[in-house]
């Protein structure tokens, strides 16, 4: 404990160091004709602190004060109480501490060798005042405050040795200083503090929108590569069975499963164009919708489904991501379809109204064994597009056997932005 009480003094001392200093707020470019200066700003605090302690040291040097030395000695104390009212008002701003240190050993003794007589209630001259006060402001804003309160510590005992009856005075003037200087450390501190929390802030919300952009993608390349994959699969397996030796059959089978390829080529280069855009531009080719519906009607009907469909006179005039969305939903219920229920008969209802699209995909069993399970990915993937719609999803088995999905896609402008 005892370690503990003294070791704030000996970082006052000797041991402690200030924070570096905040960034400037108040500085005057160089004009263009000063061009061969090695610096093009100056900072105002420091230029009045150098202006200052000059100011100081001339006024202090040529004072006729009268000195308890004689002869060269006497001479001599004039240059070392300026030194000692203006060397720590250079180094106030880079070495506070430093600054501190250098005042309070030679302010001591300036002012003991100054002879103001006996009967004078602050025996201080105002140089020195001026120039302790600053300094120990100085090391209340850049200094930690254990530092700080030893500081003040050290400066009160020292006026009561140096002249106690001053002591009152020169109390409530250090505390002053030390207290002016401690509110700005903290408010300081506490704009620091805000302005790391708005950093941070601003990182979260920019790897946030990162993790949203590669969830996005990551759903666009699963709902591509699973349904042609497996389209193409299918058709992989079912044109040999299907050509039965048959070379025209056997072209036409393998154009088609070549035309499915293209086609899957084409919309996984519209994905990855957003990634490869140097410039950070976005794809401008369209995105599929539900007027590309037929197409995977036609890819599942190809693969052995039997599929029904029921939809309105027109889908037209849909905002483009309920285009999509809706879209894709369809593409991975058809793809679920043709993995887990090959050959099935599968229900697609489309449904529209002024505020919202309806999707209904119901498929039955399937008359052959069902392929390898997934990820669960499509899923999750189609519950997030609905979600960011502010739409629905539910999906499950149903109870004669098979699977449905029920989608709700608000196209109103909430829903659609």
């Amino acid at each position: 404990m005892f370690s503990a009480v003294l070791e704030p003094f000996r970082l006052a001392l000797y041991r402690g160091d200030a924070d570096p200093p905040a960034p400037r707020r108040f500085t005057l470019r160089v004009p263009r004709w000063l061009g061969l200066l090695p610096f093009d700003r100056v900072d105002l605090a420091r230029a009045g602190d150098l202006v200052l302690a000059f100011l100081i040291f001339i006024a202090t040097a040529s004072d006729p004060q009268p000195w308890r030395g004689s002869g060269s000695l006497g001479q001599f104390l004039p240059y070392v109480a300026a030194v000692a009212f203006s060397l720590p008002l250079v180094l106030r701003d880079r070495r506070p501490l430093i600054a501190w240190r250098i005042a309070a050993g030679l302010i001591p003794l300036v002012t003991w060798a100054t002879d103001r007589g006996s009967g004078d209630p602050l025996p201080y001259t105002m140089p020195a005042i001026l120039c302790y006060l600053l300094v120990i402001y100085a090391v209340a804003v850049r200094c930690d405050r254990r530092i700080t309160m030893a500081v003040l510590a050290l400066s009160v005992l020292a006026v009561w040795i140096l002249h106690r009856n001053s002591t009152p005075i020169a109390v409530t003037m250090l505390a002053v200083a030390v207290l002016f200087g401690y509110n700005v450390r903290v408010r300081r501190s506490a704009t620091d503090r805000l302005v790391q929390e708005e950093r941070r802030t601003q990182e979260a919300v920019s790897a946030q929108a990162v993790l949203e952009e590669r969830a996005r993608i990551a759903r666009e390349l699963h709902d591509v590569v699973a349904h042609h994959m497996s389209v193409i699969a299918i058709q992989a397996e079912a044109v040999p069975l299907r050509a039965a030796g048959d070379p025209a059959q056997l072209e036409a089978g393998l154009a088609e499963i070549r035309g499915l390829s293209l086609d899957a080529i084409a919309q996984l280069r519209q994905v990855l164009g957003v990634l490869r855009d140097q410039d950070g531009r976005t794809g401008t080719a369209p995105q599929p919708g539900l007027d590309r519906i037929d197409d995977l009607i036609a890819n599942a009907r190809a693969t052995g489904l039997s599929v029904l469909v029921r939809r309105p006179d027109s889908l037209d005039g849909l905002p483009p991501a309920v285009g999509l969305s809706a879209y894709r939903i369809v593409q991975e219920s058809l793809s679920n379809a043709m993995r887990h229920a090959p050959g099935a008969t599968v229900m697609l209802d489309l449904g529209r109204d002024e505020r919202a699209v309806r999707l209904h995909v119901t498929n039955g069993p399937g008359s052959a064994p069902p392929g390898e399970p997934g990820a669960g990915q499509g899923l999750v993937g189609m519950r997030e597009r609905a979600a960011l719609l502010g739409g629905t999803l539910d999906a499950g088995p149903v109870p004669v056997g098979g699977f449905q999905v029920t989608a709700i896609l608000p196209v109103d402008e909430q829903g659609s932005a």
